[in-house]
């Protein structure tokens, strides 16, 4: 017999406070990935090198977010959460800092991996810290404000990063981002409690997680999502400029309407969660497919996909709550660990998918990625109806795993 590895202390009362610092944190880590996407042309020009290799920049982060979030929690086992989640601050700091006055790529790099430590490390962790934050039934809440400050961030990075960086340079813009980092940090110092480590797992841990009850189809349902949401986004813009024939300045309106109800989704999630989570987590996939299917047939026309792309966006940001609000309810004992493997599968799915993606566009076009981001996500539902089908008491909406099935695990 094993016994469990680690045991959620639940908050006596909401930490809201922390959870706000926690959300200024992350929209500050998401903006500093995102920068180089409008600053690609300044940087490369600076730095005597190529747009493609300055685009690097991103690649790198997004793959050292990937490991990180699988050993971030074998990394810092015995060290409290508290001072773990303010270095991931200390890391975007220093990260932007390092850009920001980097002489070569070599230092922009270095300044990149940082972030994607930062950045690996805060997902893998974040559920398994609103678990010590608020109460298990405020945790779909407090998700959605922190994935809210992702889509804000999200909307207002590429623009922000280009027009600051015409007024004030490249150099300055990354400044601005240390030092929001820094005000992240001082904000979560004065709020974030102490809270001591769970019981030291390792990486057996993960893989343990897969023979509980529900994990592997959950897991399979969250890959293939994500999935589809990277064929469908890393190509929307040449669908609309090819098949609808947007201007750039309609395209700009209709990635800022996805934007929007990006954020409207994050905030309409807390409510879909707390009533029905397994309805939710297998519907949204649902539409998410249909709804790119309804593109590829009804897309040229402006206003609809308009409409269409907003909708998407909406559903989406169900999803990105959802997925780990799942997580706290199906294995809230082994959180940590779980935020960890599911953040990789996340972005194992995005690097995949944008990579599949790539493959189908060059053979069919924008329609042909889109036709497979419908199939994919249809498969994503599929599966998440797999997942709970089984499900006789639900709370809200995802089977509990039995004390005897978590001791045996």
């Amino acid at each position: 017999m094993q016994q469990l590895t680690s045991t959620p202390v639940l908050a006596p009362k909401p930490a809201w406070n922390a959870v706000f610092a926690l959300a200024l944190g992350v929209a500050g880590l998401i903006t500093s990935e995102f920068l180089p996407v409008s600053l690609l042309t300044p940087m490369a020009r600076d730095l005597a090198i190529t747009e493609g290799v300055a685009g690097q920049a991103i690649s790198i982060t997004a793959v050292v977010a990937m490991v990180a979030s699988l050993l971030i929690g074998v990394v810092t086992q015995r060290l409290d959460r508290r001072w773990v989640m303010l270095s991931f601050s200390v890391l975007q700091v220093f990260s932007n800092g390092l850009v920001a006055f980097a002489p070569n790529f070599l230092v922009l790099t270095i300044g990149r991996v940082l972030l994607g430590l930062a950045i690996g490390g805060f997902w893998a962790l974040s559920a398994a810290v609103a678990l010590r934050l608020v109460p298990k039934k405020e945790v779909p809440k407090a998700l959605s404000i922190i994935f809210g400050a992702v889509s804000v961030a999200t909307v207002v990075a590429a623009p922000l990063g280009s027009f600051l960086g015409g007024l004030l340079g490249w150099r300055t813009v990354f400044e601005l981002a240390a030092g929001l980092g820094a005000l992240a940090f001082v904000w979560q110092a004065l709020t974030l409690p102490a809270m001591a480590p769970d019981q030291p797992a390792g990486l057996s841990t993960m893989l343990r997680l897969f023979k509980r009850p529900h994990v592997t189809p959950g897991m399979l349902a969250t890959l293939f999502v994500f999935m589809g949401y990277a064929t469908f986004f890393t190509y929307l813009r040449p669908f609309l400029e090819t098949v609808t024939g947007v201007t750039v300045n309609t395209l700009t309106t209709i990635l800022l309407g996805f934007g929007l109800a990006n954020l409207a989704g994050t905030i309409l999630a807390r409510h879909l969660l707390e009533r029905k989570l397994a309805l939710t987590l297998t519907l949204m996939p649902l539409l998410m497919g249909l709804v790119v299917a309804s593109l590829v047939l009804f897309g040229r026309q402006p206003v609809v996909a308009s409409v269409l792309v907003a909708f998407w966006g909406m559903t989406f940001g169900v999803v990105q709550v959802g997925w780990p609000t799942w997580l706290t309810h199906t294995i809230p004992d082994e959180a940590e660990s779980g935020g960890g493997l599911q953040i990789a599968i996340i972005q194992l799915a995005i690097t995949t998918g944008a990579g599949v993606g790539g493959l189908v566009f060059d053979l069919t076009g924008a329609v042909g990625v889109f036709i497979s981001s419908s199939v994919i996500t249809l498969v994503a539902a599929v599966v998440a109806w797999l997942a709970f089908r089984a499900s006789t008491h639900q709370l809200p909406g995802v089977a509990q795993p039995t004390q005897e099935e978590l001791v045996a695990n």
